[in-house]
């Protein structure tokens, strides 16, 4: 697989790997229901979802929980990733791709990015935007680290990997028919069900 970014080449290898390693566990995914147990509250037949950067599947795996019949299918960049990601979504539905390369060619009632905007390179962000859009029939639900204004920090001592800004607002202004419906924001210290400081943004098309 050929990249365009250093971010992809990134997550593509090692350290995506060690990603996986540090976000498997039990409370983690007790979290993620309670997370998105409280979001889907907001919405109506959800039957069908796409996950953009979805790892080995754990905001799926509590989708699924949530929603037993609900149709998975996410797409990831690191290749041992996906092989975790197929006990979840289905072989057929666990797509190895780069989110700059893939095409919509088809819609879903949830269109879902959870803690991967942040580390896509800024120049890139409107293709993303584009995709998850594109995909959407009716929700878009943005779970990053919020700042009103685009910072680039440091991440586990790395440059240029992790970017900060308004990313739902952003949509909103270019996609005129998209509405905010709900957001909110996850504490790292909550004691029963902590995120990692996510702020997510429910948007929906009108």
């Amino acid at each position: 697989m050929s990249f365009s970014t250093n971010e992809e080449a990134f997550w593509a290898g090692s350290f995506g790997n060690d990603y996986i390693e540090r976000n498997r566990s039990q409370q983690y995914l007790a979290s993620n229901i309670h997370f998105f147990s409280n979001i889907l509250r907001h919405t109506q037949k959800v039957e069908s979802v796409i996950e953009f950067g979805a790892n080995i599947g754990m905001n799926l795996r509590a989708l699924k929980i949530i929603l037993p019949h609900v149709s998975a299918t996410g797409i990831e960049i690191n290749a041992e990733a996906v092989r975790q990601l197929q006990e979840v979504t289905g072989p057929d539905q666990a797509i190895y791709q780069s989110i700059l390369d893939y095409t919509p060619d088809d819609k879903y009632d949830l269109s879902l990015i959870k803690g991967v905007l942040i580390h896509i390179h800024p120049e890139k962000l409107p293709e993303v935007y584009s995709k998850l859009y594109e995909s959407a029939k009716k929700y878009i639900l943005i779970c990053e680290y919020y700042n009103p204004t685009p910072v680039e920090i440091s991440y586990r001592g790395h440059e240029g990997k992790l970017y900060k800004r308004d990313f739902a607002g952003e949509m909103l202004e270019i996609y005129k028919d998209l509405a905010l419906l709900d957001y909110g924001f996850v504490y790292r210290r909550d004691v029963q069900f902590p995120q990692d400081d996510i702020t997510w943004f429910l948007l929906t098309k009108q």
